[in-house]
């Protein structure tokens, strides 16, 4: 018998959501991630983007999810880019659509006094980027002392654009204890570093072997003479 997510006891208002969005079933990466993370302990899960790991991270998050009276966020997800921030907060903002949550998503490249407004009426689910988010926090803008849920995606593209001392910095801004959520479609070392450094031995969820290619891309070569060619051909695709 297949699992949906009515098994997973979700809020009826999320339920109602994921049906008008004819959800039903989980993914693989979903179904396995829901009890780890909702454990509370930390997680480290290795998934290609493709997969559903925005849901799978963000429906046992918003089932423990409670409304917090300071304003201050208690859930924070880190991004490696704009259009992540953007496609993650739009994802939370349909899911909440019936609930209080307030959700606010950040990136760099915008007026940054233009986005403290955002936080007047208070934020409970903050999504952005590293450097925006760690610019926020000193500027007093936002506080992220009482993040209980800390949850990176793309771990591995987020070091890989040389976010480390940022991240570092925001760890250093939240209290110890929380629970960490991780994300990354590879285990390189930079990763594995940061894992030991920062992370009390998260519950490894891996679908298939590190870098694993997805099965639905179809991938194909075209072998071409000179560096020319190449521009030629790409141009020309």
């Amino acid at each position: 018998m297949k699992t949906t997510f009515a098994d997973f006891g979700l809020p009826e208002k999320i339920l109602d959501v994921l049906a008008d969005l004819e959800l039903f079933e989980p993914t693989p990466i979903q179904e396995k991630s829901f009890s780890p993370i909702l454990s509370g302990r930390d997680v480290m899960g290795i998934a290609q983007t493709g997969t559903g790991k925005t849901l799978a991270y963000l429906l046992p998050t918003l089932k423990s999810w409670a409304y917090n009276k300071s304003g201050n966020p208690t859930v924070l997800v880190l991004v490696p880019t704009r259009e992540l921030v953007v496609q993650v907060t739009e994802v939370l903002e349909t899911l909440t659509q019936y609930t209080t949550a307030r959700v606010i998503g950040i990136y760099g490249g915008k007026n940054i006094n233009t986005q403290k407004l955002l936080f007047n009426n208070g934020c409970d689910i903050l999504v952005g980027t590293p450097g925006r988010v760690m610019d926020l926090s000193i500027d007093a803008a936002i506080s992220l002392k009482e993040v209980k849920k800390l949850i990176i995606d793309e771990f591995d593209e987020m070091l890989n654009l040389g976010f480390r001392p940022q991240l570092t910095h925001i760890f250093e801004m939240m209290r110890e204890k929380r629970q960490n959520i991780l994300f990354s479609a590879t285990m390189t070392e930079a990763v594995d570093a940061l894992l030991e450094e920062y992370f009390a031995g998260p519950i490894e969820i891996s679908l298939a072997k590190s870098g694993t290619p997805l099965e639905k891309i179809a991938q194909s070569i075209v072998k071409v003479e000179n560096f020319n060619t190449k521009i030629n051909l790409l141009e020309h695709l």
